[in-house]
């Protein structure tokens, strides 16, 4: 049985929260918990991949009330670019540059 959960238009870096998301993908979800529970202060895109990680294996236990977690692991972790904010930032003699603030989608697929 397979189960997905999307996280939308979250600010953080696409290549920022691919490089977590390399970490988790085909370890069991309470591996895949553990690692993020032990580098929770040390990346800003943790805390988003956890939330969506623990909300695909709520959205599993809805279905299947009598899963046995330990048996689930991560099947599929993607991280898309979501739109992107354009901003500006005066440079000196009246130039401005363009910032780029860029958004995630993030979709993680667990099985059992």
């Amino acid at each position: 049985m397979e189960k997905k959960a999307l996280l939308k238009y979250t600010k953080i870096g696409p290549r920022k929260a691919r490089r977590i998301a390399d970490q988790i993908r085909k370890k069991t979800v309470d591996q895949a918990l553990f690692f993020l529970g032990a580098m929770k202060n040390r990346q800003k895109a943790i805390e988003p991949i956890e939330k969506t990680l623990k909300s695909a294996v709520a959205n599993l236990a809805v279905e299947q009330p009598n899963i046995d977690t330990e048996k689930l692991f991560v099947k599929e972790v993607l991280v898309d670019g979501g739109p992107m904010q354009k901003r500006i930032r005066p440079r000196a003699q009246g130039r401005a540059y363009s910032r780029l603030k860029r958004t995630s989608h993030i979709t993680i697929i667990i099985s059992d």
